[in-house]
């Protein structure tokens, strides 16, 4: 490290300086929302020593009788299993259609968007994953109440519950916006190699 890139790391400020939380297998808990922790419960973590530093910043923090370089990245000492089936929430309908309106095809900001129930619900249609899509608000105004057939507006893909692999898989194609230099070996680690 340079030493303008040295001094610019320790004036940082602390709220700049979260730590990635890996699983015990060295894999993040969460790619997205991208699992971390303030400094303040990375210190916690340490002097608890419920978890191991992988790597540190060059940030320090002092108390009167200590002090401690702040962590980037941490690992939990016991594995925490993930959940088998994903939250039913408005945020995972759009992570699982990657912020893309199903009936335009356009790519959309979270708060640009809202979601459909394909048959409606005034015809019968449940909000449950099978029948919940991701819609920008002027298709999900164009369709109304109308079954796909009615008004020629059927989803690009068949809308069905995702796997946590599937949600964890399409998290990493949408990387935070503050992307510390020692993160990058823990989160791209296992995506598949493509032959050359």
């Amino acid at each position: 490290m340079s030493e303008t890139n040295a001094l610019m790391s320790l004036a940082a400020p602390l709220e700049q300086c979260p730590a990635l939380v890996l699983n015990a297998d060295y894999r993040p808990l969460s790619y997205y929302p991208l699992s971390l922790w303030s400094w303040q419960d990375a210190i916690r973590a340490i002097f608890r020593e419920s978890v191991v530093v992988v790597s540190e910043y060059e940030r320090v923090v002092r108390s009167p009788t200590k002090e401690i370089r702040l962590p980037s990245v941490l690992a939990l000492k016991e594995f925490v299993p993930s959940a088998q089936r994903p939250a039913f929430t408005r945020f995972n309908v759009f992570l699982r259609d990657e912020w893309e309106c199903q009936y335009c095809a356009r790519t959309f900001r979270t708060q640009e968007l809202t979601f459909d129930h394909v048959i409606p619900r005034s015809r019968g249609g449940r909000t449950a994953w099978d029948n919940i899509v991701t819609a920008c608000q002027d298709c999900n105004l164009l369709k109304g109440s109308r079954m796909p057939h009615e008004c020629g507006m059927f989803p690009m893909t068949e809308p069905r519950q995702p796997t946590m692999y599937e949600l964890q898989a399409n998290g990493r194609k949408f990387p935070p916006n503050f992307l510390h230099k020692s993160w990058g070996d823990f989160l791209y680690w296992d995506t598949e190699l493509s032959e050359q």
